[in-house]
C-alpha cells in the first residue's frame, strides 16, 4: 500500500483566484500564462511573484523585451502590491535580450541555467516567452526544437524545485503547441470591448492534480491589482449569521405590515417590493433596515439608485455615516453579477449583517456590462442563492409601470424566485391618487389577503384602513371591491 504524494498549494496573493484554482498554486508546478496584448498578463505575473518571493523562496524574473526592465518596472510600482524593498532582495530581474536576439534556443537555456544556479530561485518568471519563440523561429537555426526547449526547460525547473511561470502573448487557445502540452497549468486571459465596457475574464484551462472551478472568471484590474470573482456562490468561508429559531421573524419598521405579514418577514427569506415610481418602494426599504438598527442589527445596502446621500432619505444616509450599515456603491460600467456578489459579502463579512437591501432591480440590470444582461433571471438566480447561503434577509426593490389592466410583480418573470412579494400600487378615486398595498405571498405563512390604503410623511409609511367602497380604477374600469376582496393578478401567471 502506497501513501499520496502531498503537493504543497501556494497562496497566490490575488484575490479570488484561489478559489478559481482550487485551493491555490501547486508548488514546483510548471504553468504558462497567455492571452491577448494588454489583458493583465505581466501585471498578474508580478503580483504573484511579490505575494510569494521571500529571501528564502527567492524569485528570478526574466525579461524578454527590446526594452530595459527598468520601464516596465516604472510603470508596475503604480500597484499597490509592489515592494521596492524586495528588489535584488528577494526578486531579481534579469533581461535575456540579447541571448533571444541570437535566435538560437541553446543560448537561452544555458543564460537561464546559469542564472538558476547562481541565485537558487524558488520561482522563475520568463515574460514574454512568446517573443523567445518567435525570435528562434525568425533566427533559421536549424537546431532549434522549441518542444525540446520546452520540455528540458520544464524538467530543470522540477529538478530545482522552482515554481515556474511562461508568459505568452497568444491570440487563440486552438493551436497544436508544445507548451501547452507541457505546462502542468494553463491561465488563460480574455478580454473584450463591449459599447462602452472593458470585460476581462480568466480561464483556468488546466491544472495538473487539483479540481479548479469550470468556466470563466470575471476579474478587474485595479490600483490593488488583480481581483478575480469566483461564480456567485461558490464561496465556502461566507460568514453566515447567528442561527435563529425556525419561527424567527424580522420587522420592517411598519407595524401594520408586519401583522399582514403574519408576524413580520421571517428570517432568511428574499422580499420583492414592487410597485410604480414614487410608491414608496425605497422608504419602506430604508424602514427595514432602521429597524434592524434599533434592534441591534446591521445591514448592507446596494444602490443602484441615486446615491443615499445624496437622496433625500435623511434616516439611511444617518444609518450609513453612522457605521451601522454598509454601502455597495460601483459606479463602474462593466460590473459582473460574480463582482456585485462579492462586493456584498465582502461587506457582509465585515459588518456581520443579517438585513440586505437592493434598491433596486431595473437599476442592478443596467449597472451589468452588456454581456450579462443577456440572461437577467439568471444573473438575479445566484445573486439570490449566494445571499441565502450568507443567511441573510434580503429586501428587493423592483419599479413597475401601473397599468392598471395588467398586473405584475417583476418584468423580469422572477417573482418566483423570491420567499415574499410586497405589492405597491395607484388607484384613482375622485381624481386623486391613492397608493395602496398589499402582501401578495409569504412562503409557508399565513398572511392577510387585503387591500390597505397607505400614505407618506415626513416620519415614513402609515399605514391605513382596508380598501372597501372606494371607487377606483381596477382593470380599467370604475369598480367597486366590496370588504376585504382578494388581490386578483390579472397577466401575472408567470411570476408564481
Amino acid at each position: 500500500m502506497t501513501s499520496k504524494v502531498t503537493i504543497n498549494r501556494l497562496a497566490t496573493g490575488v484575490p479570488g483566484l484561489d478559489a478559481v484554482l482550487g485551493g491555490g498554486l501547486p508548488e514546483f508546478s510548471f504553468n504558462l500564462i497567455a492571452g491577448t496584448p494588454g489583458s493583465g498578463k505581466t501585471t498578474l505575473a508580478h503580483q504573484m511573484m511579490f505575494a510569494l518571493a521571500t529571501p528564502e523562496r527567492p524569485a528570478l524574473y526574466f525579461t524578454v523585451l527590446g526594452e530595459p526592465p527598468l520601464k516596465m518596472l516604472r510603470y508596475q510600482q503604480q500597484f499597490h502590491f509592489f515592494d521596492s524593498e524586495a528588489i535584488n532582495r528577494s526578486v531579481r530581474f534579469i533581461n535575456l535580450a540579447d541571448e533571444t536576439q541570437e535566435g538560437d534556443l541553446d543560448k537561452v537555456l544555458s543564460r537561464i541555467v546559469t542564472e538558476v544556479e547562481a541565485h537558487g530561485p524558488g520561482l522563475v518568471f520568463v515574460d514574454s516567452f512568446r517573443s523567445v519563440v518567435l525570435a528562434s523561429t525568425a533566427g533559421g537555426n536549424p537546431h532549434n526544437d522549441l518542444q525540446q526547449f520546452v520540455q528540458q526547460l520544464g524538467m530543470l525547473m522540477t529538478s530545482w524545485q522552482a515554481t515556474t511561470f511562461l508568459i505568452g502573448e497568444y491570440f487563440t487557445d486552438s493551436d497544436a503547441n508544445p507548451v501547452f502540452t507541457v505546462a502542468d497549468g494553463l491561465i488563460w486571459l480574455r478580454q473584450s470591448v463591449q459599447r462602452n465596457s472593458m470585460v476581462r475574464k480568466m480561464e483556468i484551462m488546466k491544472m495538473r492534480g487539483q479540481p479548479t472551478l469550470p468556466g470563466l472568471h470575471t476579474f478587474r484590474i485595479g490600483s490593488a491589482g488583480v481581483e478575480v470573482f469566483a461564480p456567485a456562490g461558490q464561496e465556502a468561508d461566507v460568514a453566515a449569521v447567528a442561527a435563529a429559531p425556525a419561527d424567527a421573524r424580522l420587522l420592517t419598521g411598519v407595524a401594520p405590515l408586519d401583522q399582514m405579514l403574519g408576524g413580520g418577514v421571517p428570517q432568511g427569506y428574499s422580499v420583492l417590493v414592487a410597485g410604480p415610481s414614487g410608491s414608496g418602494k425605497s422608504i419602506l426599504a430604508a424602514s427595514f433596515l432602521a429597524e434592524g438598527a434599533r434592534c441591534g442589527e446591521t445591514g448592507v445596502v446596494a444602490v443602484f439608485e441615486p446615491h443615499p446621500r445624496r437622496s433625500r432619505n435623511r434616516i439611511l444616509a444617518e444609518l450609513i455615516d453612522s457605521g451601522r450599515v454598509g454601502l455597495v456603491d460601483s459606479r463602474a460600467p462593466d460590473l459582473s453579477i460574480d463582482e456585485i456578489v462579492q462586493l456584498l459579502l465582502t461587506e457582509i463579512r465585515r459588518l456581520q449583517a443579517s438585513r440586505v437591501v437592493i434598491d433596486s432591480l431595473s437599476g442592478f440590470e443596467l449597472a451589468l456590462a452588456p454581456t450579462f444582461r443577456e440572461d437577467f433571471r439568471e444573473s438575479l438566480s445566484r445573486l439570490v442563492t449566494a445571499l441565502a447561503a450568507a443567511g441573510v434577509t434580503v429586501l428587493m426593490t423592483s419599479e413597475l409601470e401601473d397599468r392598471y389592466t395588467d398586473l405584475r410583480f417583476s418584468p423580469y418573470g422572477t417573482a418566483f424566485l423570491t420567499d415574499a412579494i410586497i405589492v405597491q400600487r395607484y388607484i384613482e378615486v375622485d381624481s386623486r391618487l391613492l397608493r395602496v398595498m398589499a402582501v401578495v405571498k409569504v412562503r409557508a405563512s399565513a398572511h392577510s389577503d387585503e387591500l390597505r390604503l397607505f400614505s407618506i410623511d415626513a416620519d415614513g409609511i402609515r399605514i391605513g384602513e382596508r380598501l372597501t367602497d372606494q371607487e377606483g380604477l381596477l382593470g380599467g374600469r370604475p369598480t367597486r371591491k366590496p370588504a376585504g376582496a382578494p388581490l386578483r393578478t390579472p397577466g401575472g401567471a408567470d411570476d408564481g
